[in-house]
């Protein structure tokens, strides 16, 4: 079968490591089902494996590709949670947590095997290419705002960083539950569509906001951590689910969390129930993914160009 794959592993330039061609297909097994892909998505999770990040080299090679929708061998249409070794169902209870990718074959392919535990019904209401969204980045902001932040209807919730998936749906999720939402990028023409996404204001990466904020979502990492710190009220909170521009902020503003009792709180990805939830509220309430494009499997290189520069607003879709 046809797939992208991280042959080898490249920290310094991650896109020599990307492979197109084909691959074995994936191996039927108990309590697992084997995938026709529809449609899969692009995340940095992606980038960051062909970098070696949670991919050491004797799992080479690995089909990359998180999130994926598309039909079970019943012939039913499936949303696949990412998540492996979460409840054990599959893998045996002993199993490690991980995500696709970092164990077992990914999504960049025109099949894929996971276990059967792992399959959602894909509403009616959303196409294969809205539906693919869902499970990394969508999942990550949900879990994000709705477990993690708590936040009320008619908080301030500040994004930071406009643009990328999880922020893009950090903005719409958050205007979807009553929220006033800001954001912040270095990009006007991100802030200008982050304002059409229904973000209430957007201001420059860095810049002095009107008022202290209830919430920050917090992705991008060293580049923003202190802005994100600065700008909270004193008893708000800070989720942080990522860290594009590096793990390790020059300063980490320890002396404003303690005095101000701030909370930071850690998220990563969400439960099979969270993204059950997410996907009945897209299909319930007209919530849709922001799509950035939509291009072909073989044309995965361009879409991974683009990921690694930052020429993007939304989702990267890729269909095989």
């Amino acid at each position: 079968m046809f797939a992208a794959y991280a042959a080898r592993i490249s920290p310094d330039d991650p896109l020599s490591a990307l492979d197109l061609g084909e691959l074995p297909e994936p191996e039927a097994r108990p309590g697992w089902s084997v995938v026709t892909v529809k449609a899969a998505t692009l995340n940095h999770h992606d980038l960051w494996s062909l970098r070696g990040v949670g991919l050491p080299a004797e799992r080479l090679p690995m089909v990359l590709g998180c999130d994926a929708a598309g039909v079970d061998e019943d012939g039913n249409e499936v949303v696949i949670h990412s998540v492996i070794g979460q409840s054990g169902h599959g893998v045996g209870p002993r199993e490690p947590r991980s995500i696709l990718t970092e164990r077992y074959q990914g999504t960049f392919a025109q099949r894929v095997a996971v276990p059967t535990w792992n399959l959602l019904p894909k509403p009616a209401e959303l196409s294969f290419e809205q539906a693919a969204c869902l499970p990394t980045a969508w999942l990550t902001a949900y879990r994000m705002l709705f477990t993690n932040a708590g936040v009320k209807p008619g908080d301030t919730v500040l994004v930071q960083g406009a643009g990328g998936g999880v922020s893009t749906a950090l903005v719409v999720l958050a205007k979807a539950a009553g929220l006033r939402v800001w954001v912040t990028g270095r990009d006007e023409a991100k802030r200008a569509r982050a304002v059409e996404l229904g973000a209430d204001a957007a201001y420059e990466s860095g810049a002095r906001l009107p008022e202290r904020v209830d919430a920050v979502m917090e992705t991008v990492g060293a580049a923003t951590w202190s802005h994100s710190v600065k700008s909270l009220r004193p008893g708000g909170t800070l989720v942080i689910s990522g860290a594009t521009s590096g793990p390790n902020p020059k300063a980490a503003e320890l002396n404003r969390i303690f005095f101000l009792e701030l909370k930071v709180v850690g998220s990563t990805m969400g439960t099979k129930e969270e993204l059950a939830g997410l996907l009945a509220l897209c299909a319930n309430s007209g919530v849709r993914p922001v799509i950035d494009s939509v291009l072909p499997l073989a044309g995965a290189r361009e879409a991974f160009a683009r990921l690694e520069r930052g020429d993007v607003f939304g989702k990267l879709v890729l269909t095989p």
